[in-house]
């Protein structure tokens, strides 16, 4: 078949034209200081809410937002929710957006047609409902590294023998030979040690690390990742052809979909053909999964966030 009659092609996606304005106004571009895409976010107030996948901006003094029209602003952060890898902010002076229009998504079946954003909110793109909803458990978050058994030499710290390839670890500048003697200000000296205390945190938390290079102590920070994220990915093949989210699992209920996005797009809109946002999408686990949360998994409890964000509660004088 032709590119421009595949599903993605140009043909197919002048089909859908109509639901640019439901899907590409409703979503705006998370990027660094230096205008680097980070993620998507998902409009969801008129006055300058949004939500964003929270694993990638562990900071949001350090990103800023740009919509549609070109507008750039700062973020205020209001709510992290941990668990639905969601953060809820709002974009610093800004009115007039348009905010997304939520329907239901357990009533979707299997193969049923849905429209996302791609190129961090500038482009459509349509795939279908590729799993039923379900919840995704978690393995725990990763630095990305082998390490000896035995203690380093005097008991001190646990020596790195191995990097994954575009690990937490390789990115954090961490090498081989290198001896960890803390994290997250927990001295280890034993590689279980090491284990359990990554192990308990989220992927997308960063940790400091302190650890020993040619005798000479220094400290960086990391940024963990999804045990099955740098597992999958540890000898740098590249299994998901355009890389896999910091976080993929550890999610109560997801909506899976086969819609072709890149890890910057997590944070977006997802919608139903007929314009109705069904959820958003927060891990791109391969080349043709990935996960959204659906409406019913974090809507209620954001808009009692943007309720309370708007209507704090009065001060009292103390007696």
């Amino acid at each position: 078949m032709p590119p421009d009659q595949r599903t993605n092609g140009k043909h197919t996606l002048a089909a859908v034209e109509k639901l640019k304005p439901l899907t590409t106004a409703c979503a705006a571009r998370i990027e660094s200081l230096l205008g680097r895409a980070i993620c998507a976010a998902t409009i969801v107030g008129e006055d300058g809410y949004v939500l964003i996948k929270a694993s990638e901006v562990p900071d949001l003094g350090k990103a800023r937002i740009k919509f549609c029209d070109g507008r750039i602003t700062d973020l205020r952060e209001i709510h992290r929710e941990t668990s639905l890898d969601l953060v809820l902010a709002q974009a610093v002076g800004v009115t007039g957006l348009r905010a997304v229009s939520f329907g239901a998504a357990r009533p979707l079946t299997m193969g049923q047609w849905l429209c996302s954003v791609a190129e961090t909110g500038k482009e459509p793109r349509i795939g279908t409902v590729s799993a039923r909803i379900r919840r995704i458990p978690g393995t725990g978050a990763a630095l990305g590294i082998r390490m000896a058994e035995k203690p380093a030499l005097g008991d001190k710290g646990v020596r790195i023998i191995g990097i994954a390839s575009e690990s937490p670890a390789e990115a954090a500048g961490l090498q081989e030979n290198d001896v960890l003697l803390a994290i997250a200000s927990e001295t280890v000296a034993q590689f279980r040690q090491v284990h359990d205390i990554v192990n308990k945190r989220q992927p997308g938390e960063v940790v400091e690390v302190r650890y020993l290079r040619k005798d000479k102590e220094e400290t960086c920070r990391v940024r963990l990742a999804s045990r099955t994220k740098v597992l999958q990915n540890w000898e740098g093949e590249d299994f998901a052809n355009g890389g896999i989210s910091l976080r993929t699992d550890n999610f109560p209920e997801v909506l899976q979909h086969d819609i072709p996005l890149l890890p910057t797009d997590m944070g977006g809109p997802v919608a139903t053909l007929e314009g109705k946002v069904v959820g958003i999408n927060i891990a791109r686990v391969d080349r043709v999964t990935t996960f959204a949360l659906p409406v019913e998994a974090f809507w209620t409890e954001a808009q009692q966030w943007i309720k309370a964000d708007r209507h704090p509660p009065k001060a009292v004088l103390a007696e």
